[in-house]
């Protein structure tokens, strides 16, 4: 799979080029599936059936990853995965150029991305393209941290670890003061591994083994 891993989605010209190059064809002519399932572990007030909503039709500020002019647009809820059959739901994965990860909490999607039997179906899929945004972003990582674990039934940080490093997502966000990169550094002091402070404007392309930054905002790895 080729990962597209975001803060914010995908918010200037130079992700959306990252983009085209990973489905090698026009976001006009890709369908995409786009998952919201993280929302619904995270106990923020501002995530719920409203926020999944305006996710999926592309409401602002979640037009950063359907509402980019796809050819076809669908919606993959894991959970509901489990209770209708591998042969209903694989095929509408393998038939999709990309999977849209919405933000929210990363240990639950990680929970139904293996419930859902997700997880099994990744490795069978080279071609495919993974848009991460946020916790859809931290999830393909090995670890997200203590301080990003807010699901109450999540047994630790630990993801998928798809890739070997970890992300700390919206720094410096206006309306996230916490998020600093002082604050980085010492989420990342609490972590085993390489990890990178990402803000908005920034995403890391991931294919084949090669790590590529893409940044029109600012970003740090961290060691």
């Amino acid at each position: 799979m080729k990962l597209l891993l975001t803060s914010g989605g995908v918010t200037n010209d130079s992700i959306r080029a990252a983009l085209v190059e990973l489905l090698g064809k026009p976001i006009s002519e890709s369908r995409a599936l786009c998952i919201p399932t993280a929302q619904w572990g995270h106990p923020s007030p501002m995530l719920g059936p409203v926020s999944v909503r305006n996710f999926v039709s592309g409401v602002p500020p979640w037009h950063t990853m359907t509402s980019l002019g796809w050819a076809s647009l669908g919606v993959l809820e894991l959970t509901a995965l489990p209770s209708i059959g591998e042969e209903r739901w694989v095929p509408w994965v393998r038939e999709a150029d990309v999977l849209l990860a919405d933000g929210g909490e990363a240990t639950y999607l990680y929970h139904w991305i293996r419930q859902s039997g997700l997880a099994d179906v990744i490795p069978s899929l080279p071609d495919t393209v993974w848009v991460g945004l946020s916790a859809g972003s931290m999830v393909m990582t090995p670890r997200i941290g203590d301080d990003f674990v807010k699901w109450p039934a999540a047994p630790d940080d630990r993801t998928l670890g798809l890739v070997d490093f970890s992300i700390f997502p919206h720094l410096d966000h206006e309306q996230m003061p916490g998020n600093t990169l002082a604050e980085a550094e010492s989420w990342a002091a609490r972590i085993e591994g390489p990890a990178y402070a990402i803000d908005d404007q920034t995403a890391i392309k991931v294919t084949g083994g090669t790590v590529e930054v893409i940044s029109e905002g600012h970003w740090k790895a961290l060691h």
